[in-house]
């Protein structure tokens, strides 16, 4: 994004935050219900969002999380907000450990790869960097201190060389998830990281060194962190001990959100969160994702499948991050409709600008853009409705349309529908440029095919679409000219 337009976005950040400044409201998983959104620190937004466990590439389903929380902060940002956001890298699990021990090499050799496979995944599906994207490894020491706080308030005990919380001190214990305290076993208690929904019992948060395990020294043994107090000591060291918004798919509610709650607060006596979002399963063919049902797909394995990577994004946006999301082959292909309807539309105005036509202003298609985007932003308000906001987009488009075949409009005006296009893609992130515009040898085979045809060498000027269309652009003659799109 060149510094012209990087302003644009910030005074519109500043213009649109001004509007609508009471507006945005989210649904807070803690609460059941949604909520107008205040920020603790004025204009700045403090955020923590799950990140991978790396133990293998992250798969599609993770990349729905993702895309929501790359929504949410783009939105936020767009409503004039300043956001630090942290995803941190869980390095250090039970599967990551099993892995690296069937290969014979260390966790740190593991992971390595699948760490970098995630940003490239990132910057294929164009989700903004967050300002830290803190591996648990290096915070062991922070770690440390929070189980040391929490055991000189009597939260914890000892068992067989690992520490354990006692969930039956913390009297909220259950507030985010809806478990009972009073259904907790006393004295229950479970190693696993990760264990299943409703199986409330004392969780570790340090585990006694095992056999050809990594380990460290502390003050309670040897050992490695439990896979919950990770994340209370990453966003305690980034965001502090109280912050904005904490996000994650819905199935890190219980036990891990449950448990990053009672550890915080118990430790630092002070509201973890004030807003809790989650996101809905993402589904296959109506069942949850699973290597073993054949149906586990990586975001590589879609692309190989011939999905382009915006379309794969904007699948994932066009959905309310709280409804399920079924992928499928048909899915997919009308996600690739819909983006491709975008780009056209995106392609016919850059070209429009690019004729530098003197035509009078055109008021109906003024009212059409402002409307839209009272329109979008009202649904984005509302708990980030992207279906709402995308379906105005539609229809701002089809209108649109309508206008422009119907008339002749300056430059200057489409301009500001191209502007209006860009202001919302900070949100959505769909629209590739690269790919909108024209490169000079594919200008230069058009213009020879005009040419060709003003000459009557209709079989040059077939030959040269020929050669088009084998290089993915598809050509339209149209009565405003040439219009085209890729395949």
């Amino acid at each position: 994004m060149d510094n012209a337009i990087s302003g644009q976005r910030l005074n519109w950040k500043r213009e649109t935050m001004t509007q609508a400044a009471n507006t945005l409201q989210f649904y807070n998983t803690e609460t059941k219900r949604k909520e107008p959104f205040t920020s603790i620190e004025p204009g700045h937004v403090r955020m923590y969002t799950c990140g991978p466990t790396v133990y293998d590439f992250a798969h599609i389903g993770n990349y729905r999380a993702y895309v929501f929380e790359d929504v949410l902060r783009r939105y936020l940002h767009y409503r004039g907000y300043r956001v630090t956001q942290v995803m941190n890298l869980t390095d250090v699990e039970d599967k990551i450990i099993r892995r690296a021990q069937e290969k014979g090499i260390t966790i740190f050799e593991h992971t390595v790869p699948f760490i970098e496979a995630f940003f490239e995944d990132l910057d294929t599906l164009n989700i903004e960097q967050a300002e830290h994207y803190p591996r648990a490894t290096d915070y062991i020491p922070q770690m440390l201190e929070i189980i040391r706080t929490l055991r000189e308030k009597d939260y914890t005990y000892e068992r067989d060389g690992s520490i354990y919380y006692r969930i039956a001190k913390f009297q909220s214990y259950g507030r985010l998830s809806g478990i009972r305290p009073d259904e907790v076993k006393s004295g229950a208690r479970i190693d696993s990281d990760e264990y299943e929904k409703d199986d409330a019992r004392d969780f570790v948060l340090w585990k006694g060194r095992k056999e050809n395990e990594h380990f460290w020294e502390s003050e309670f043994g040897p050992g490695r962190p439990g896979w919950h107090i990770e994340c209370s000591a990453m966003s305690k060291e980034f965001l502090g001990d109280h912050f904005d918004i904490h996000t994650g798919g819905e199935d890190n509610i219980f036990p891990h959100h449950e448990n990053e709650i009672a550890q915080s607060e118990a430790a630092s006596g002070v509201k973890f969160v004030n807003y809790w979002l989650h996101c809905r399963h993402l589904l296959v063919d109506g069942e949850k994702m699973a290597k073993s049902k054949g149906n586990f797909f990586t975001l590589r394995d879609l692309i190989q499948r011939g999905h382009h990577p915006s379309a794969i994004r904007y699948f994932l946006v066009a959905s309310h991050y709280r409804s399920p999301l079924n992928l499928s082959e048909e899915a997919l292909k009308a996600s690739h409709a819909a983006w491709t309807r975008i780009m056209d539309f995106h392609t016919r105005i850059v070209e429009i600008i690019q004729r530098k036509v003197d035509a009078p202003r055109v008021e109906a298609l003024d009212a059409e853009w402002k409307k839209f985007v009272t329109q979008f932003e009202t649904h984005m308000d509302d708990d980030l409705d992207t279906p709402r906001a995308l379906a105005s987009l539609f229809d701002f488009i089809k209108e649109s349309n309508k206008i422009l075949d119907a008339n002749p409009i300056a430059q200057s005006q489409a301009k500001q529908l191209l502007d209006t296009l860009k202001r919302v893609d900070t949100v959505i992130g769909v629209i590739k440029e690269e790919e909108a515009l024209l490169d000079e040898e594919i200008e230069q085979l058009i213009q020879l095919r005009q040419d060709a045809r003003k000459q009557k060498k209709f079989a040059l000027a077939d030959k040269i679409r020929d050669e088009l269309a084998n290089q993915g652009i598809i050509l339209e003659d149209t009565r405003d000219g040439v219009r085209w799109k890729r395949r």
